[in-house]
């Protein structure tokens, strides 16, 4: 049984992907068994060797007292038999899902896997992902059959970054396998870390649909909100006063409206549409949801825009300050950042952009998208956007805001943090 072997230190378990999902699995199952920690890049590995986490989530003294080896050596791999995947799933310039780096993991997994071992994923797929498309490429690279000599199973991740409270332990885990021997195994293991307990699915499928539903209603949600916002601004009412109003109902649903980016919420709908199509059906609610979000971005530039314009300034001389450029708030992460689109669409109208974030990498950024993060805000801005609540702007007052506008200059407040504090300054919010 996998489950003594591991407890009593007779085999490994590794995680293949230190992201933010991997890492912390990792680390967490370190402190109880033996952990073989393999990523592909090595600057990455080289950090978690000092006790650093390169996304900023953990601190160093998470990394005490495990037992861990950080590798990028797939050889080492061989040492364990139970594989924890938790790449990246992420989509293509056309929306579609990339499973290269998932695929990828699978043939590195394959390549060493033995009779007996377990790989189960985490990365967050279409229902029938794994056994259609994963499955196959590990039998291809270890010569073995699925079930017969090698166990399979799903565990959709749950974290949540820049969330210290709901940490990997505080969340019910969803574990399954190929069949109930490996289903009963896999949930035992998890049980091992995971305070909260385990669910254990009827099927890998059952996880698979559980876990992209999750992001896709909160998607269609937040698609909701923001549509609200687009009505209620040509009406003139805030809909966030809208939103406090309605919440005094005790089954109302406590949504916002705002920018819908990063790896998860803003990616997981197309992996649900892209396989509903597949199978002759078009998903126009999960669409249109996609839709409404991913438009949000250029929204808010153009009503800043025009904003701009109806003061008398011509967008080719306007300033603008854009504060925040993560994903969401209290993160570094940058990728899929729906703040760029408001950057590119007001830069489209020839207006100059500057940009700050108190925790983003200028390197990164110009790597990803080309722009330049400001290492201070100047002064005389037309207008200042703060589109991330990162913790730092959360105490900013009207006086400060002023230091940054012309007289003027208008306050952009996606997310609504200072609706009840600006009386002066012309404002805006979704």
């Amino acid at each position: 049984m996998i489950y003594k072997k591991l407890l009593n230190k007779e085999t490994k378990l590794s995680v293949i992907g230190l992201g933010y999902v991997g890492l912390p699995i990792a680390l967490t199952f370190a402190k109880k068994l033996k952990v073989i920690g393999f990523d592909i890049k090595e600057n990455r590995i080289n950090l978690m060797k000092k006790g650093i986490d390169p996304s900023n989530e953990l601190s160093p003294e998470e990394f005490e007292g495990t037992d861990i080896l950080f590798t990028t050596n797939p050889d080492d791999l061989r040492e364990a038999s139970f594989h924890i995947i938790a790449v990246p799933t992420p989509i293509d310039k056309h929306n579609l899902p990339d499973l290269q780096p998932v695929l990828s993991a699978s043939q590195t997994i394959g390549s060493i896997l033995k009779k007996g071992d377990y790989v189960i994923y985490e990365s967050t797929v279409y229902p029938g992902c794994t056994e259609e498309d994963c499955v196959p490429v590990l039998e291809k690279f270890s010569g073995l059959k699925y079930i017969e000599d090698f166990k399979v199973g799903f565990s959709p991740e749950r974290i949540n970054p820049g969330d210290k409270e709901h940490s990997l332990s505080k969340i019910v885990k969803v574990t399954s396998g190929c069949d109930e021997e490996s289903a009963e195994e896999i949930a035992k293991v998890y049980e091992l870390i995971i305070e909260a307990g385990v669910f254990r699915a009827g099927s890998i499928k059952v996880a698979e649909a559980a876990k992209i539903i999750e992001n896709t209603q909160r998607d269609i949600n937040i698609a909701f909100m923001n549509e609200l916002s687009i009505i209620f601004n040509r009406m003139s009412i805030n809909t966030y006063e809208v939103l406090e109003a309605a919440a005094t109902k005790w089954n109302f649903l406590k949504f916002y409206p705002g920018l819908v980016g990063g790896h998860c919420i803003g990616v997981d709908p197309y992996y649900l549409s892209y396989k509903a199509k597949e199978l002759g059906y078009h998903p126009q609610i999960i669409d249109s949801g996609r839709f409404v979000n991913d438009s949000m971005g250029r929204y808010v530039g153009k009503q800043t825009i025009k904003k701009i314009i109806a003061n008398g300034k011509n967008p080719r001389d306007a300033r603008i300050l854009v504060m925040g450029i993560t994903f969401k708030e209290d993160v570094t992460d940058i990728r899929n950042s729906r703040v760029v689109d408001l950057i590119n669409e007001m830069k489209d109208f020839g207006a100059t952009v500057d940009v700050v974030d108190p925790g983003a990498s200028s390197v990164e950024l110009m790597e990803e998208y080309g722009i330049k993060l400001a290492d201070e805000p100047a002064e005389h801005y037309d207008a200042v956007i703060v589109a991330v609540s990162h913790k730092e702007y959360l105490n900013l007052d009207e006086n400060y805001f002023a230091s940054l506008l012309n007289s003027d200059g208008i306050l952009v407040d996606i997310k609504g943090i200072y609706r009840k504090k600006i009386k002066n300054l012309r404002y805006w919010s979704l």
